[in-house]
C-alpha cells in the first residue's frame, strides 16, 4: 500500500499543476481538477473528489488504471456482485482495476463528506470514468 501512495505523490509532484475545471456528475459528488497533462500517448488527471454523505459514484469503470488516496471520511467500495471489496478511511490507499470487467461503485456511508484525491492514468481521449448499469444491486 505504502508503493501505490508513494506512486500516487511522485506523479502528483511530476506532473505539476493545471486550472481547475468542472465537477463530475453523480449523487452528491462533486470533483475539481487538479492536474492534467499528457505525456506521450498516456493523460495523467489528478483531481480532488468529494461525495457528500449519504452520496455516491453511480456503478461505473475507468479505462486506465486509478489510484486513491482519502483525505477525509469513508469511503465503501463495492464490486459488481453487490459485495464490498473494501472500506478505506483517511490516510489509506485505494487501486483500482481498469476496464469494462471491473464495474464498481464507490459510497459515503457516514455522516460526513468524503473526499479523496484521484490520479487517473489513462489513454490519451479516454474517458476519466465510463457509466454504466447497475448489475442487480438493491443500492444506487
Amino acid at each position: 500500500m505504502r508503493n501505490v501512495v508513494g506512486i500516487f505523490l511522485a506523479v502528483v509532484v511530476g506532473v505539476g499543476l493545471a486550472p481547475a475545471a468542472s465537477a463530475t456528475p453523480g449523487t452528491g459528488v462533486s470533483g475539481v481538477t487538479l492536474v492534467q497533462r499528457v505525456v506521450g500517448d498516456t493523460e495523467y488527471v489528478v483531481r480532488e473528489v468529494t461525495i457528500a454523505p449519504g452520496g455516491a459514484t453511480g456503478w461505473h469503470y475507468h479505462p486506465g488504471s486509478v489510484f486513491g488516496l482519502v483525505k477525509e471520511g469513508t469511503l465503501t467500495h463495492y464490486r459488481a456482485d453487490c459485495s464490498v471489496d473494501g472500506v478505506y478511511h483517511g490516510g489509506e490507499a485505494i487501486a483500482e482495476e481498469a476496464g469494462p470487467g471491473y464495474v464498481h461503485i464507490g459510497r459515503n456511508l457516514e455522516s460526513g463528506p468524503l473526499v479523496l484525491e484521484v490520479l487517473y492514468v489513462n489513454p490519451v481521449g479516454s474517458p476519466l470514468a465510463v457509466d454504466a448499469p447497475n448489475p442487480g444491486c438493491p443500492f444506487e
